[in-house]
């Protein structure tokens, strides 16, 4: 996967890409970038591109995001979605687009039109709905939807460290039990959502069709509390048709001592609505720290562009501005 943070990070952190910045010289800041980016994304989905034949192109994907600055405008996501698709022009791409009130019709008309779509920066559960739901209506209208691959990116880690600051900031005895617990539990209750959705009979006629479920993709995987277990995120967050996309350190974690539980993410769902309804009775909204975090996602994913930008005009002299 790729984001604008990711991405910040690779060509302002480092020198990498410097020879090759050098070579894009009266470029604007934002299209050096664009070539950079798509020259990485092409590559990367031509070492996956066996893998996504092998599986019959249920895996071997690479991901692109549209702009952040787009994600409160539905037209300019959808025309800067499909522009990426076709400058990419790699089967096994699949194009990133925010979850937020703007990207969720943006879903449904490029789902449409046959790009696959990694939806982004859910992280409460009518973030899911609203993205399954997408999905499923623009599939119904595609040309051939069996050709569609996409995923949800359901964030996790960050939804522990918000909900754990308001919990402490409570600060009572109940509150503070529940440390730690939101977000396996939030994540379950999407899992389950997705079950009820995609082998129900929302999906039904589609699957007929040979259309692919939208797996749920989760995301922020790494233990941000160093008092919880380092592979928390993976051994409770395992299903079928479900994607991890952890950093390596997590990853070598879990290979080192991490526990395989088979469909763990289908464990205790019931506690974990359980758990959820019981935020507002501590005192803890979480709605709104849900819908916070979305909006506090966009935002450093705009952040990160800016400063990216700022970078390439710094490693570039001769860059219009």
């Amino acid at each position: 996967t790729s984001n604008p943070s990711i991405f910040e990070k690779a060509i302002a952190g480092s020198d990498l890409y410097d020879e090759q910045l050098a070579s894009l010289g009266g470029l604007d800041p934002q299209a050096a970038f664009e070539t950079l980016a798509v020259a990485d994304i092409q590559h990367a989905a031509d070492i996956l591109a066996g893998v996504f034949d092998s599986s019959g192109g249920n895996d071997g994907y690479v991901s692109l995001e549209v702009s952040p600055r787009l994600a409160h405008d539905t037209a300019a996501t959808i025309a800067d979605a499909m522009r990426l698709w076709n400058v990419v022009n790699r089967p096994n791409l699949m194009v990133k687009v925010p979850a937020t009130k703007a990207g969720i019709p943006a879903i449904e008309e490029l789902t449409a039109a046959g790009v696959n779509v990694n939806a982004t920066l859910m992280f409460s559960l009518e973030h899911y709905e609203d993205v399954a739901s997408a999905y499923v209506r623009g599939a119904e209208r595609a040309s051939d939807p069996s050709t569609l691959a996409s995923v949800a990116s359901f964030f996790v880690s960050r939804v522990d460290s918000a909900t754990d600051a308001a919990l402490e900031n409570v600060g009572t005895e109940d509150a503070l039990r529940l440390r730690g617990k939101a977000a396996v539990a939030n994540a379950k209750l999407a899992y389950r959502r997705y079950g009820e959705i995609f082998n129900g009979r929302p999906f039904a006629s589609l699957r007929a069709r040979g259309t692919r479920p939208q797996r749920v993709l989760w995301a922020s995987t790494s233990t941000k509390n160093p008092s919880y277990s380092d592979v928390m995120y993976i051994e409770e967050l395992i299903g079928k048709n479900t994607v991890n996309t952890a950093p390596p350190d997590t990853i070598e974690a879990f290979l080192d001592h991490g526990t395989v539980r088979a469909d763990s993410l289908c464990d205790q769902v019931e506690e974990a609505q359980i758990l959820i309804a019981s935020l507002p009775d501590v005192g803890v909204d979480f709605d709104a720290i849900t819908s916070e975090l979305q909006v506090a996602g966009v935002a450093a994913f705009s952040a990160a562009f800016d400063t990216l930008l700022a970078a390439i005009v710094r490693k570039q002299p001769g860059t219009l501005v």
